[in-house]
Formats: structure tokens, sequence, C-alpha cells
């Protein structure tokens, strides 16, 4: 069904960092963008280093503006190879980078009531809690359209588990691999 503007359905527009959260939530948005007809939105919002005034400052400051525009649909375009692959989602996509933060960005792209906004809501330590602006957080504070917060998968959890081993140069646990491997056939 076409709606007055030419479009098939609802958008779905997926906020994408390259995190494995994002990717989920990529993955969750392609899904739903086939299960309801509609279209995928994959949004990168990208900020320049020290942000938007100290970018103005300097000299060159529009080159570098271009050369960090370029850097993000690069960065886009690779998430959105290694994640759907050369197939692509089986549905139309309309990817676009935002020159902004994260949360403002995906609520300004997501501006129709019929919209769907799929973001994903990784584990936050209290550090992050109190120092991180949540992007999850602002989009459901700020969105006019419905908004599908992705789990993180057990994966991200394990990974997070290994980092901070790595970091803190602790040794691995053999005892918790040894209850994980599974029993060759026949015992």
């Amino acid at each position: 069904m076409s709606g007055s503007d030419g479009r098939v359905g609802p958008r779905v527009v997926v906020g994408v960092s390259g995190s494995l959260g994002s990717l989920a939530a990529l993955a969750r948005g392609a899904e739903e963008a086939r299960r309801r007809g509609g279209e995928l939105w994959p949004v990168l919002a990208w900020q320049p280093p020290g942000g938007e005034l100290a970018a103005r400052r300097g000299p060159g400051a529009s080159l570098l503006t271009d050369e960090w525009q370029r850097l993000a649909r690069e960065r886009l375009v690779g998430v959105l190879k290694d994640a759907l692959g050369d197939t692509g989602p089986g549905v139309w996509m309309y990817a676009l980078v935002a020159q902004g933060s994260a949360g403002l960005a995906l609520v300004e792209v997501a501006d129709r009531e019929d919209d769907i906004l799929v973001v994903g809501a990784g584990r936050r330590s209290l550090w992050h809690r109190a120092c991180c602006r949540s992007v999850t957080r602002y989009c459901l504070a700020h969105a006019t359209c419905p908004v599908l917060a992705v789990p993180p998968s057990p994966l991200e959890s394990e990974l997070a588990a290994a980092h901070r081993r790595n970091v803190w140069r602790l040794g691995l646990d053999t005892r918790e691999l040894a209850g994980r491997t599974v029993p060759p056939e026949g015992a």
C-alpha cells in the first residue's frame, strides 16, 4: 500500500555505530522492515572531535568537516556490508550520515508517527551511566514514534568480561571453561 508521498510502508530507522549493540539493532530493524513491508533507514551520527564549536574555530574547518563526513560514510558502508552482506536487507534501504549527537539525529530522522525507531540497548556500567549519555534513553524520552530497544546479545557480555580480564591482566579461569565444554560423543 503506497502512501501519499510514494512510500510503500513504514520507515524503520536504525541507529548504527558499528558496536555489537547497533549490529543487533540493525539486524532487528531489517527484520522489522521486511515483516512490515517498509523501508530500512540506517543512520550513523557523527560529531567532530572536540565538538561543533571546536570544529568551527580552526583554519580549514570546512575541509576537515568534509573529511570527517567522508570517513563517517565509509564507516557506515563498511558496517552495512559487514552486517547485511552483499545481498542487502531485502527491502528498500536509505542509508544516512547525520552530523550531530546520536540521540538527537535519530529522533529528527524518525519524525513521523508511523516510523519505528530501533536502537541497541547495550549493557551499561555504573561509570557509563554516570558519565555518558544514553542514546537509548534519549530516544525513548524524545521520539514521537514507537521505539524498539534491542537488548544486548549474550556474546556482548562475554566479550566485555574478556576485555576486563585483559585490561586487569587477570588469568583465564580454566575451571570456568571446563564447565562449558561439551562431552565427546558416546560419553
